[in-house]
């Protein structure tokens, strides 16, 4: 009993730990029509609770909402100011490794993939 109570300890400590990893700042590309735009992303998780934001190439800070993480997965979503029109880009991210992480968006049915490291 107390090594089945010392595992799952250790286990719940590691969703936990693996949750911290995303806290930072971490850089990416997204292809967009062709055209490559850097974006920086911001996360800081505190439980299940995930907050922070994303900017690229000089625009300001857009913060993402409804942000929740376990484990390793991570989802929120984004909402973009197109024209006028509130667009909202929902996100799933996987933490592939401590400095590596795998976003994926879905936007009006259409999905992309794309790849962001932590900065250093």
């Amino acid at each position: 009993m107390k090594t089945s109570m010392a595992l799952l300890s250790i286990l719940l400590f590691a969703a936990f730990a693996a949750a911290a990893d995303v806290d930072g700042t971490w850089t990416g590309k997204i292809d967009m029509n062709g055209m490559e735009v850097s974006v920086v992303w911001t996360f800081k998780a505190e439980g299940a609770v995930l907050t922070g934001g994303v900017s690229q190439e000089g625009s300001p800070v857009m913060p993402l909402k409804d942000g929740k993480i376990e484990g390793k997965d991570l989802t929120f979503v984004l909402v973009v100011d197109m024209q006028g029109e509130q667009l909202s880009i929902n996100y799933k991210g996987i933490l592939v490794s401590p400095t590596e992480m795998k976003l994926t968006g879905e936007v009006m049915g259409q999905s992309f993939e794309y790849v962001v490291k932590k900065k250093a």
